[in-house]
């Protein structure tokens, strides 16, 4: 499991300490990527017996870097370094440094000498750990730019493609741009094998998308329902208007002052000067009015076709003519003592009015009705017709 290299470099040391030696460098091989820390301890105590080997010392940085030691891990890499003068190492060199919150130190490590000597997967494993420290500086635009001519190159996937495009996708979402970011993340999930969890980043992206599509249209909902009080004002002065309409002044106002609306069947023409008592009780004048209309039936017919050219007084016969001819006189019968004037009374026609100030006009069966005709070329006939209309009125 060791490298050619290094099975080489431990032919000069005894056999029982190679041997020992091996066992702890494979232990940290195995080891560092589950269980960094004990693997840091097989390294340190294989440094422990042979403290000037380069591989060891590089195992000993690499497993400290791996266990979030990263000043032991950049100390022993540096010297490793100087041991066989390798600049493999300058990727975890430079991330160490990150590690240590000195990105700026991280981004030279890109103009290292060094460089020209790193293979294809070292030098994109450099402007990873570069392009992460300029995010480090607040300068995500620039990480992007770093990555961009690599990420673009038109190469088949290399082992190390999908942490590089992971990368760039990340350096793409600290720029904002996130639409590019998820293309990316997508790219990446399509040929990575579980080195990078960039199929749970488009998840996450997707989610978060259409969190901001369902946050964004309640925005406008809400906005929408800010407009709310100014249309509720207004719907309430359209229903105070139909209330208003509605509830308006009762039929027979006038300047907001009630005014009882003449009944037609209640208002009784006094004949012959004599005047009628005003009935308050809706039932006893209904009965009334029914005798008065079933008597003076007749006598208002014969009235309306026959001359008015004068009448006489109460008791006194009245002449009808029917189609030129004269007809029989048709006695007037005698009217009942006319009552002494009395004041009007304004009555109401509801039945919930005490009704005990008016007493109701006595009807009997011998009381004839009064007829309900005025003459208007009578003596005195336009003053009471004239009356008649201002009482309607």
């Amino acid at each position: 499991m060791l490298d050619r290299d290094i099975r080489r470099d431990l032919r000069s040391v005894p056999a029982p300490l190679a041997e020992t030696i091996a066992r702890h460098l494979v232990a940290t091989a195995l080891l560092v990527d589950t269980d960094p820390v004990q693997a840091l301890a097989h390294a340190r105590a294989a440094a422990a017996r042979l403290p000037r080997m380069a591989a060891v010392r590089e195992a000993v940085g690499v497993a400290a870097y791996h266990a979030g030691e990263f000043a032991s891990a950049l100390l022993e890499l540096r010297a490793a370094r100087r041991i066989d003068g390798s600049s493999h190492n300058l990727p975890l060199m430079a991330d160490a440094e990150r590690g240590l919150g000195r990105p700026e130190r991280a981004i030279d490590y890109l103009s290292d000498p060094g460089v020209a000597a790193l293979d294809a997967a070292g030098r994109a494993e450099l402007l990873i750990v570069v392009s992460g420290a300029r995010r480090d500086m607040g300068q995500p635009e620039a990480a992007a730019v770093l990555l961009r001519d690599e990420v673009t190159a038109r190469t088949e996937p290399k082992p190390w493609t999908p942490r590089l495009w992971y990368a760039y996708a990340e350096a793409l979402l600290a720029a904002g741009r996130t639409m590019e970011a998820l293309r990316w993340f997508t790219a990446t999930a399509g040929i990575d094998e579980d080195t990078t969890d960039a199929a749970e980043r488009v998840y996450e992206l997707t989610i978060d998308d259409e969190t901001d599509d369902e946050t964004e249209i309640d925005n406008e909902d809400g906005g929408a329902e800010d407009d709310g009080p100014e249309s509720d004002r207004l719907e309430d002065e359209l229903l105070g208007d139909e209330r208003l309409e509605d509830d308006g002044p009762a039929a027979g106002t006038h300047d907001g002052a009630a005014v009882d609306e003449p009944d037609p069947d209640g208002l009784i023409a006094s004949g012959t000067g004599a005047a009628v008592d005003a009935v308050a009780d809706d039932a006893a004048l209904a009965d009334a009015d029914a005798d008065a209309d079933d008597a003076g039936d007749a006598d208002a017919e014969a009235a309306d076709h026959g001359d008015t050219g004068g009448a006489s007084d109460a008791g006194a016969a009245v002449d009808v003519t029917v189609d030129g001819e004269p007809a029989a006189p048709v006695e007037q019968p005698a009217p009942a003592e006319p009552a002494a004037a009395v004041e009007p009374i304004e009555v109401g026609f509801s039945a919930a009015e005490d009704t005990s100030a008016v007493p109701a006009a006595e009807v009997t069966a011998d009381t004839p009705p009064i007829p309900e005709i005025i003459f208007s070329d009578a003596p005195g006939g336009a003053d009471q017709a004239g009356a008649h209309r201002t009482s309607e009125d």
